[in-house]
């Protein structure tokens, strides 16, 4: 595999939970990451020292077969989940300098999520839904960028509307405007189309894309699908918990044909 030019400095100590500086483009990444699950002959090793970083202003998608890993690397990158050993950042914070208080701070200011269930809150209107991660914290958020993102997403004239008054597809724009309603440093998307049809899926995934090139964001999305990663500016490919191949302006051909060589 090529070097990869947007990798991070290595951390200071021997689990990278120094004060280093990372890259500058860096929005995030991991450096050494290992997560083990159970021990002894039950041990599973879900990721196997891997270092990757994840440049700011840019869309990456994360591959690999089932079990390679890849939703499991997303999870503590997002602070989700903790690593059995190295270190995981966004920005210039490592996730493991952090208590629960202020993980849970970081993630609800500076990280959006959106996943494949939609996770609305049915009694909240969508503009609600899209505003609550700011009103958990008592913020009223910027009112213009959140009337540019409803704009973006096609949902100014569904903004007073339910979640069962609207479509599959809205209702997942309506998640991805959440996710980017505090202007976060990264957005974390884990199968966001698996519940779309292709159509549906692909008007999200413009979307995404536009946000990263219109709207200045970094976002970094787990897929199965080779369609759904040929939005990305980048893909990282995973197998067995390492990191085994990267592809720059990918397509869906290139894609597949890199997934069959890791099948075999």
């Amino acid at each position: 595999m090529t070097s990869d030019p947007g990798a991070p400095v290595t951390p200071s100590g021997p689990t990278g939970h120094g004060d280093a500086p990372v890259h500058a483009a860096a929005a995030a990444g991991v450096v050494d990451a290992s997560k083990v699950y159970g021990s002894g002959g039950a041990e599973v090793r879900a990721l196997d020292e891997v270092t990757v970083a994840f440049d700011r202003g840019r869309f990456t998608a994360i591959m690999g077969p089932s079990g390679s890993g890849k939703s499991t690397l997303l999870h503590c990158l997002a602070g989700l989940d903790t690593l059995t050993s190295g270190a995981a950042y966004v920005g210039d914070t490592y996730l493991a300098s952090l208590d629960d208080a202020a993980l849970t701070e970081l993630r609800r200011t500076r990280i959006g999520f959106v996943f494949q269930a939609f996770n609305l809150i049915p009694t909240l209107t969508a503009e609600e839904n899209i505003r609550l991660p700011l009103t958990l914290g008592g913020d009223e958020g910027d009112r213009e960028w959140i009337d540019t993102v409803i704009s973006t997403v096609g949902l100014a004239d569904r903004r007073d509307h339910r979640p069962s008054e609207l479509s599959g597809g809205q209702q997942q724009r309506v998640a991805v405007a959440r996710a980017l309603a505090s202007r976060p440093q990264i957005v974390f998307a884990d199968e966001p189309t698996g519940n779309l049809d292709s159509t549906t899926g692909g008007e999200i995934l413009e979307f995404m894309s536009s946000a990263v090139s219109d709207l200045d964001q970094t976002i970094v999305m787990v897929t199965h699908d080779p369609v759904a990663a040929s939005f990305a500016d980048r893909v990282v490919f995973v197998a067995d918990g390492r990191l085994q191949s990267e592809m720059d302006d990918p397509t869906s051909d290139r894609i597949l044909e890199r997934m069959k060589q890791m099948d075999r």
